[in-house]
């Protein structure tokens, strides 16, 4: 492994979807932390789940997750670098989680990349835009995310965003920009001379509109810290890609997508998100391939009754296809942030109860989990995953694959599908791939525990 790992926080799995063939924690206690620290490679990744817990939680939780790796690492003769992975559309505990691992570190500077090229979120001169499938760019600040009932914000210029999410501890004035022009003019020289001017935790914000930019970043950041500056990272997706010295790479291959010895006919489709990309996609699939369909009424999330007959209703149905498990699509709101996030944690536990008891009593042929909040909580608490690899992507650059190490579903092919991403026949897409592999491949035998593909880098 390099001197200098790049450990990745991610606030839900989603931030996987760039790259493939690096491992992903769980849980950091030390046996699990030897282990990726052992596959080698550029770094790995721990899911914090932090965008579905409050602030103080989500503290605590960094700072637990920051200290564990710091230990490990001392162990291993390695100094890691920390990106905390965020939302390419500007949600999640920002500044937060960049504070928690900047304390008692000599921090020079937060790098701010939230690009996300492969889904259309890139960022020109400072402000960071969403482009849709027309081509048309809308400022962050005038989406639907900008209303997220947690996380909302105003502003898509990312210095004045930074100033809002600090509530004004940072002025706008005080955050440096890394402009499209410096970096495709100045190269790495003049990326690399902008980050030496930075110090005692100055926040820079990154423009970037393809993934050549990202890459030219990338190299002046390993140059800079080669030097002796440290930095802390607050990135979307494709950030995460090219610092960990990937390149896009063709979809995984169907051969991949093979079920496991002894799974049910059918998959599982489990959608929690309630974004309007999600709606579409799932509107979408039951229209063109009419799934049994199992719902979860979301005013009931806590009545064991309803979770039972649920976990009924999807066994049966496994065995004659594929079945989609779906949370009400009436979005319930709370009072106010933190009652909002409290209804989601209740709807959110209540699939999970199902779902576990469905993997206890039948394996399903492949499990996708729609929505970011959603795939965590199916990866930790339904599939007990704790160790994993990421295999690759089911659409270019977004979607990724796992393959379970260990829990109630080794060699699982898990798909991790972030709700805001993928246009209309994403889900559509997908599930049709993961149909035909199941139909057309033999089973292989379930991955023996603690296997691991090797860690490679794409050229």
């Amino acid at each position: 492994m390099t001197d200098r790992p790049v450990i990745v926080l991610d606030d839900d799995p989603t931030g996987t979807q760039t790259i493939r063939d690096v491992p992903v924690l769980t849980r950091t206690d030390p046996d699990h932390l030897r282990w990726a620290f052992e596959q080698g490679g550029e770094g790995f990744f721990i899911l914090t789940n932090t965008r579905s817990l409050g602030p103080p939680e989500a503290a605590e939780r960094v700072a637990r997750i920051a200290a564990d790796v710091r230990r490990a690492a001392a162990e291993f003769g390695v100094d890691p670098v920390f990106m905390a992975r965020g939302d390419s559309t500007l949600r999640g505990h920002f500044p937060l989680e960049t504070d928690v691992l900047s304390e008692g570190e000599a921090i020079d500077a937060v790098l701010l990349v939230p690009a996300y090229i492969d889904a259309g979120r890139i960022t020109i001169d400072g402000v960071h835009y969403v482009v849709g499938a027309d081509g048309q760019r809308t400022p962050v600040g005038e989406t639907e995310f900008a209303r997220d009932a947690t996380f909302g914000f105003t502003e898509s210029a990312l210095p004045r965003w930074v100033e809002e999410q600090t509530g004004g501890r940072v002025a706008a004035s005080d955050v440096a920009l890394i402009r499209i022009d410096d970096i495709r003019t100045g190269g790495p020289d003049r990326v690399r001379a902008i980050l030496g001017e930075a110090h005692d935790g100055r926040v820079i914000a990154v423009d970037a509109e393809r993934d050549d930019d990202l890459r030219v970043v990338a190299a002046a950041v390993r140059r800079a810290e080669a030097e002796g500056q440290r930095f802390v990272y607050r990135s979307g997706p494709s950030f995460v890609r090219a610092r960990l010295g990937q390149h896009a790479s063709h979809p995984i291959s169907d051969l991949e997508l093979a079920p496991a010895e002894g799974a049910a006919p059918g998959g599982l489709v489990v959608v929690g998100s309630h974004v309007a990309m999600t709606t579409r996609q799932l509107e979408r699939l039951l229209a063109s391939r009419d799934p049994r369909v199992v719902e979860l009424d979301a005013t009931r999330p806590t009545d064991p009754d309803h979770r039972r007959a649920l976990a009924d209703e999807i066994v049966a149905a496994l065995e004659d296809g594929t079945v989609v498990f779906r949370t009400s699509r009436t979005l319930r709101r709370g009072e106010d942030a933190d009652a909002s996030l409290a209804i989601a944690r209740d709807v959110s536990a209540a699939v999970v109860a199902v779902v576990r008891e469905v993997l206890e009593r039948r394996r399903p042929a492949f499990l996708v989990a729609k929505g970011g909040i959603t795939s965590s909580d199916v990866a930790t608490e339904a599939l007990g995953i704790s160790r994993a690899v990421v295999a690759g992507t089911m659409l270019p650059g977004i979607v990724s694959v796992w393959r379970p190490v260990d829990g109630l579903a080794p060699g699982l092919p898990y798909v991790v599908f972030a709700g805001n991403v993928g246009g209309d026949d994403g889900l559509l897409t997908v599930v049709d791939r993961l149909t035909r592999a199941t139909a057309s491949l033999a089973p292989r035998p379930t991955a023996e525990r603690g296997a691991a593909r090797p860690t490679t880098q794409e050229s």
